[in-house]
């Protein structure tokens, strides 16, 4: 009788010693997070882009998009005549504004950009469908529709700082169409590039004696198009390795036109173009900031 009692208290032994032990971390005193003592050199900003759109819309039916639905820019500047830039995202947190597409070796720039929306219908009403009958391949700098020039600065200021605080590298100031050439075209011929260059000291532009430079009739007539598509990768642009200017090809070189030729926007590859672009090169080769 008092061997089997004996036995049964020794067969609990181990089931009271799981419940009552108590967790060495339950009374480890609370760490302490140092960020002073050691710092890494291998870093840089999050945020590398700006990203500019237009809404395609009027000031109510923007603020009731980029509010309410699966879309959303981290600023948003109106066509009202007063001094205020709407803050919707903040900066630390990621905007739904850029979508699919890429530029200068990044493919998510939701993650790693800023986007403006600013209020701009696009194309003009009357030219809306005029692409529809195949005509045109392509909107016309006269489709689109003029910035107001107090948007133009409140956008010119913006920019300003948020370069300043990211430092964001000028080729890294770009439409929504320089990343998603087949899917988008704003902010469109009519955002005034050159202007925010020349103005404002705000993204990239080329010089003018370069391009003089290049424009070289022979040179030309012998590049290759795999050549002239690896000028565009080494700008920035996503385009893709065939060795014909197919519709995706040819999406490419109107974005490009309408931010750096947006006078005459085609979509074909000509002199003019190749000059500008092989200037802008030759001008930020060593500004790539891709880490």
């Amino acid at each position: 009788m008092v061997k089997n009692i004996f036995l049964a208290f020794s067969l609990t032994l181990p089931l009271i010693g799981c419940v009552t032990t108590t967790s060495p971390v339950a009374t480890t005193k609370s760490y302490i997070v140092d960020g002073k003592t050691y710092q890494a050199t291998g870093k840089s900003e999050r945020i590398k882009t700006i990203v500019l759109h237009y809404t395609v819309s009027d000031n109510e039916r923007s603020i009731n998009t980029l509010t309410t639905g699966k879309v959303s820019a981290h600023y948003l500047v109106l066509d009202n005549d007063d001094d205020k830039i709407y803050n919707l995202v903040p900066e630390n947190e990621r905007a739904w504004h850029a979508g699919d597409g890429g530029f200068a070796g990044r493919t998510i720039l939701n993650d790693t950009s800023i986007g403006i929306e600013i209020v701009n219908v696009g194309i003009a009403p009357e030219y809306k469908d005029a692409l529809k009958d195949g005509t045109l391949a392509y909107h016309p700098y006269d489709h689109y529709v003029a910035f107001d020039q107090l948007q133009i600065k409140k956008v010119a200021e913006l920019v300003q700082d948020i370069t300043a605080r990211y430092d964001i590298s000028p080729k890294n100031i770009i439409g929504h169409s320089d990343m998603a050439p087949s899917r988008k075209i704003d902010p469109g011929a009519k955002f005034p590039w050159e202007q925010l260059y020349k103005q404002y000291a705000i993204g990239a532009w080329y010089d003018g004696a370069d391009k003089f430079a290049f424009m070289d009739i022979e040179a030309f007539a012998a590049a290759t198009i795999p050549e002239i598509k690896q000028q565009f990768r080494d700008y920035g642009y996503q385009i893709n390795s065939s060795d014909e200017w197919d519709k995706a090809s040819r999406d490419v070189i109107y974005a490009f036109q309408l931010h750096f030729r947006p006078r005459n926007p085609t979509g074909e590859i000509d002199l003019e173009t190749y000059a500008i672009l092989k200037a802008l090169n030759k001008k930020y080769a060593d500004s790539d900031n891709f880490y």
